[in-house]
Formats: structure tokens, C-alpha cells, sequence
């Protein structure tokens, strides 16, 4: 069931989400105390009793930052503001006339431990003028601990695009009520720090996206079989050592019987090899998801076997080469969902294939291409979007920066596969997998190798139970 902390919302979604609060009684006033207040709490903590400066801005954001300050002040916390600009909501100049404390111009060089950035937040479409950035980047210089709040300044929500070049670093940032894409994309997202969030009690949006959660599973029923938890074949191709890390990923991932389908050399004992002509093959009714592409190659017989793939009424999971090779010419007579999984070249080709034109954010591009293919699109990377074609969108947590190395993208396929193969809606399956995925890597020792994350799925599965 979803949930409203989950829920990732665009500027104008967050805009309809406090309108909707203040229809239903809730004035402004209110929801920036809550939201101040929030934020405040999390100040605190860091702070610790150190010396706390909060810089305002001239809307809402900034109105945030004086409540955080009065709030900070009654605890008896030392804190003063810097007024970057006189306030110019009536929010804002209400929440100034409250906070009791010391406030500086903008001229002024305080030298803190914590700054807390309020200059300006969601909605921000421009670069900061040239006076704000000075302001900013002199106070982030003098205050060992940083945090945003709802965004850092100079940030797009929407697309996660940094306004300005040599904008700072923070250690914490607060999301006032929901999650902002831009607290998940790049360039932007590595630069925040640790996310929190402040809820403000927002209604759960149906229409928003969010973010990859921890599944939750269950261990088998005590009348469970192999088959009855799916069973799954992995394609291989002229390399096979790319379908045997995504099959031991799948083998971790709860689906009840892996095979490989093809050339298996090295396959362990315990994953059974069929290499009988892949159309034969795939006559047994019993299989519940195929993953094809790991390792496969780009010639002919790499051509032919997707087609014979995806020529069966089998959910499947297109992955590296297979991406490479698809066509619409392949999905057009398509029963069975197929979800795809492109890193940024790969997108690239299947939206020259499908006939997109690449513009937009990260999101934008995923949710084109689901639409117009009828695939589940995975757009992975260091900021991993999953979309539907339906318009739904799941945004997944920052993983570790270890997964930079080959072969985990075919781990990551395999656990998605596996999810498809145990019964999962094929969104369900991609986000699934996408969080064992990043499970996995923080349970595996850095540096690890495609096959040591692989080895850690299972273990990554385990703590969803």
C-alpha cells in the first residue's frame, strides 16, 4: 500500500498538495510552523548546543528559516539569521515578526558551526543572481556543518539540475512534506548529503511517484514447489559468463528454479544448464519469466534468439545487448509484458529506435519510452528511475558507488528477472529488484567484484522477510 512519506512530487504536485491542505482548513501560518518545526528538530540534533546561523530568503523558504530560528532560540540553542532579502509572502513576514532573535544583513560574515541553508527551495527555475551565490558559498565556507532545507539552494526540483556552477556541499538535507526528484537525480542528489524527511501531513497523491522502497516477502508456503515460485530462464550468448552472474543473482532472488539457456560452461552445480535449440526449449508451459541479453552478442544468432524470446508469451526482462538489437518490429505482436533495462547509452538507442527524440530530465526520457513501447523501463545508473507505461514512477534511493564496476548491471537483471519470475507485477518486480540491487552492494566488501554482489542477493532477500 503507499504511502504519503514515500511519495515523490514535482513542484506543481507540491503546490496542489498544500493548496489541498489549506482548502481543508490548514492555513499557511500552520503548515509553516509544522514544517519549520520539523526541520528544526533535525537541526538541533546536529548542532548538538554549537552555534546555528539560518539564511532567509525572501519566500516561503526563508519563512521556514525563521521558525526554525525562533524554534531553535526557545530551546535555548545560540542562533541568529542572515536576511539575504526582506521577506515578501505574508507567510514569511508573519514567521519574522515571531522569531525574537538576532538577525544580520546580508553584509554580514558570521562564522558559525551550522548553517542552514532557507534561501531558496522548491520551485526555483533560475540561477541565483550573483550577490545570493556570494552570500551563500561565503556562509557554507565558514560553517563546518551544512544543511538544506526542502533543497539547496540553486537547485531545480524537478530535474535534479544544478542552476549554478561551484554551488556547495551539505551533510544533511531536509524535504519539507515529500520527496523532490531532484533529492534523487544527478547532477544535484550527491551533493545533499543525508536525506530526511519533515512530513507536514500531505494526503497520499495516487498520481505522484516514489521512491524504491524495502520489499516486503514471505517464505514459502509449506505446499510450495520450484515451480510454483516461478521458474526462469536466462538466454545466453556468445559470452556466458554475463547470463551466469545474472543467474546467480536470480537464484538469490527468490524465484524457485533458475536455468541457463544455452552454452553454460562454469555454470555451478546447483544451476541447471539446458542446451537444446531455444525454441524447443521454450515449448515447456511451466516457465514463468526469460532474461535475455547478458553476454548475448549482436550478430545474427544473437538477433535470433531474442526473436524467438520474445516471440513467446513469456514476461521477459531485455537487458545490455538485447537492448541494443530490439526493435519495435519485436514487441509488436507482444502478449507479455517485458521490462527493459538501459543504462544511458542503451536508453539512448531504444529511443532512437522508438522514435523519441531524448529531450528531458531522466524521468521525462524513462516515462516516453515506457508509453511508447509498452515496456517497464529501468533507466539505471547512478540515479536509477524506474517507469511504467501507465505513468507510474519510482525513484531509487542513492546506492554505493562501488556498483561502478562490470557485470553488475547483469546482477541487476537478474534479480528484477527473478522478482518476474516469482509472480511479481512487473513494475512491483523492476523496483523490487532495483532495491535488492542496492541492498546487495551495501552488504557486499568494498571493493567487491560483479560476482561478490552477486553472491550477496540472497542475503539482501533475507532481510526482507
Amino acid at each position: 500500500m503507499h504511502r504519503a512519506h514515500d511519495q515523490v512530487l514535482s513542484a506543481a504536485q507540491m503546490r496542489d498538495a498544500e493548496q489541498a491542505l489549506i482548502a481543508g482548513g490548514t492555513s499557511v501560518d500552520a503548515l509553516m510552523q509544522r514544517a519549520g518545526r520539523g526541520a528544526a528538530e533535525w537541526v538541533w540534533r546536529l548542532s548538538g548546543g554549537r552555534s546555528i546561523t539560518v539564511l532567509c530568503g525572501p519566500g516561503n523558504n526563508g519563512g521556514d528559516g525563521y521558525v526554525i530560528a525562533e524554534a531553535i532560540r526557545v530551546w535555548g540553542g545560540p542562533v541568529h539569521v542572515v536576511a539575504a532579502h526582506e521577506p515578501k509572502t505574508a507567510a514569511a513576514r508573519t514567521a519574522r515578526q515571531l522569531y525574537q532573535g538576532t538577525v544580520l544583513a546580508g553584509d554580514a560574515d558570521p562564522h558559525g558551526d551550522v548553517l542552514v541553508d532557507c534561501l531558496f527551495g522548491t520551485g526555483l527555475t533560475r540561477p541565483l543572481d550573483g550577490a545570493d551565490l556570494a552570500l551563500l558559498n561565503r556562509l557554507a565556507a565558514s560553517h563546518a556543518r551544512r544543511v538544506a532545507v526542502d533543497l539547496p539552494s540553486g537547485i531545480h526540483a524537478d530535474n535534479g539540475l544544478t542552476l549554478n556552477p561551484g554551488l556547495p556541499d551539505w551533510q544533511l538535507t531536509l524535504a519539507l512534506g515529500a520527496w523532490k526528484p531532484a533529492h534523487f537525480l544527478l547532477p544535484a542528489a550527491p551533493a545533499m548529503g543525508e536525506l530526511r524527511l519533515v512530513p507536514i501531513g500531505l494526503d497520499d497523491a495516487p498520481e505522484a511517484g516514489r521512491v524504491v522502497a524495502r520489499p516486503v516477502q514471505a517464505a514459502p508456503a509449506a505446499d510450495d514447489h520450484k515451480y510454483r515460485r516461478g521458474l526462469l530462464g536466462v538466454i545466453t550468448g556468445t559470452m556466458p559468463g554475463a547470463a551466469l552472474l545474472a543467474a546467480r543473482a536470480a537464484q538469490g532472488g527468490g524465484a524457485g528454479y533458475v536455468k541457463l539457456l544455452g552454452a553454460g560452461e562454469g555454470a555451478p552445480a546447483d544451476l541447471v544448464v539446458d542446451s537444446q535449440p531455444l525454441a524447443e526449449v521454450l515449448t515447456d508451459s511451466r516457465y514463468t519469466a526469460l532474461l535475455v541479453g547478458p553476454g548475448l552478442g549482436r550478430d545474427a544468432a544473437a538477433r535470433e534468439r531474442l526473436t524467438i524470446a520474445l516471440s513467446e508469451p513469456i514476461p521477459a526482462v531485455v537487458d545490455a545487448d538485447g537492448l541494443v538489437l530490439l526493435s519495435p518490429h519485436n514487441l509488436a505482436e507482444r502478449t507479455a509484458p517485458v521490462i527493459a533495462t538501459p543504462h544511458e547509452g542503451e536508453l539512448f538507442a531504444l529511443e532512437r529506435a522508438f522514435g523519441l527524440d531524448g529531450a528531458g530530465s531522466k524521468p521525462v526520457r524513462a516515462e516516453a519510452l515506457a508509453r511508447m513501447s509498452g515496456m517497464v523501463v529501468v533507466a539505471k545508473g547512478a540515479d536509477t528511475v524506474v517507469a511504467a507505461p501507465d505513468g507510474r514512477i519510482a525513484f531509487a534511493p542513492r546506492a554505493s558507488s562501488w556498483l561502478s564496476t562490470a557485470g553488475t548491471g547483469d546482477v541487476l537483471a537478474g534479480a528484477i528477472a527473478s522478482r518476474l519470475a516469482n509472480g511479481a507485477d512487473p513494475f512491483a518486480a523492476a523496483c523490487e529488484g532495483v532495491w535488492l540491487h542496492g541492498r546487495a552492494a551495501r552488504l557486499a566488501p568494498a571493493p567487491f567484484t560483479a560476482g561478490q554482489l552477486a553472491a550477496q542477493v540472497a542475503r539482501a532477500f533475507a532481510d526482507c522477510l
